[in-house]
């Protein structure tokens, strides 16, 4: 089997009880190879995963809604990568900041906001648009949830609905993701994720604070999906589907493109950038324990599921582990 060793690592994870358990598929050119193993749940009482489980998928949100709104504006020459954001948020004191700056995590934003996953909503909207550009626009990439919140909000301003609904609209929709959801119908659907200090679960409610302040006007995180949606987008990124009267493929080639403005090498638009013998692949992770890994040029791809905050966050495991999967994945698929 091809993929032997990364299928033997993602059974390692429930193993050795770094996540409660896993669903996986594996693109393979034209073929998929897809499981599902361990336990959805854990406490209260262990329960078996079950198959098209919802995962929170935390910051894959970032690239497979927020993105491809931002990418159809500028496609559709209703927005430009070189606008300021204080065109479109006026109340944004760094107007330096475009947004490139947003989509590749450049725009170093600093500041520190008390309270901040305590406040409601009416109060954390003037917060985030108080804090400011440091030195490092431009030249270092820090990965914040504000840029895509501040995209979602440019969105928002343009089209004149919740970036949440526009995602709905004019990203799921047209790209035939027919199940991935803000709002799980069936919470007994979803799996998991943190434990509540009532004793309850969050299980079909984000896991990220600032998403549950914001609600739809959050284009972070929020977005709930089963594998077989994700295989779908993925087929999409790989070019083995085509939908271009959504994108046009010169833009879609661009996510595969190095978009800093220091050429740093290491963003896309959204995405992660990354190479292996030469050629680059994209990847991007969710916090709640979500991955996607994307190879256009041998035509392979990844995604990972787990909820690996249920049922504590502090699963400090996790990350190399993941990694180790990553680099494991790509050296197979490109042998």
């Amino acid at each position: 089997m091809k993929y032997a060793d990364t299928i033997k690592e993602m059974h390692q994870f429930v193993d050795d009880n770094v996540v409660p358990g896993v669903t996986y598929g594996i693109i393979d050119q034209s073929a998929i190879m897809s499981d599902y193993f361990g336990n959805q749940e854990l406490v209260p009482q262990k329960l078996s995963l079950k198959p098209q489980e919802f995962y929170d998928l935390a910051s894959l949100t970032k690239v497979i809604g927020t993105t491809n709104l931002i990418l159809k504006l500028l496609a559709d020459n209703q927005l430009s990568l070189d606008d300021s954001i204080s065109q479109y948020l006026p109340e944004w004191q760094s107007p330096q900041v475009t947004i490139r700056h947003l989509l590749t995590h450049t725009s170093d934003i600093v500041g520190y906001i008390p309270n901040r996953n305590n406040l409601p909503k009416d109060q954390l909207i003037p917060a985030l648009l108080s804090l400011k550009s440091g030195p490092d626009l431009g030249k270092v990439v820090h990965y914040q949830d504000y840029n895509f919140i501040f995209l979602g909000w440019i969105a928002s301003q343009i089209l004149g609905k919740p970036v949440q609904q526009l995602i709905s609209e004019d990203v799921l929709k047209p790209l035939e993701m027919t199940n991935a959801t803000f709002h799980p119908k069936h919470i007994e659907d979803v799996v998991p994720t943190a434990e509540l200090p009532n004793g309850g679960l969050l299980r079909g409610t984000v896991h990220d604070p600032k998403t549950r302040i914001l609600g739809s006007d959050c284009g972070a995180a929020g977005l709930f999906s089963p594998l077989q949606d994700l295989l779908h987008f993925s087929r999409w990124l790989l070019g083995q589907i085509s939908y271009p009267d959504f994108l046009p493929s010169e833009w879609l080639d661009q996510l595969f493109v190095d978009q800093t403005p220091s050429h740093l090498k290491n963003r896309s638009f959204g995405w992660i950038l990354r190479s292996y013998q030469n050629h680059p692949y994209i990847l991007h992770t969710g916090y709640t324990g979500t991955l996607v890994v994307i190879d256009r040029i041998s035509q392979q791809a990844l995604v990972f599921l787990t909820n690996r905050v249920h049922p504590d966050a502090s699963n400090k495991q996790f990350l190399p582990y993941r990694s180790n999967l990553i680099r494991t994945f790509i050296r197979e698929a490109n042998q």
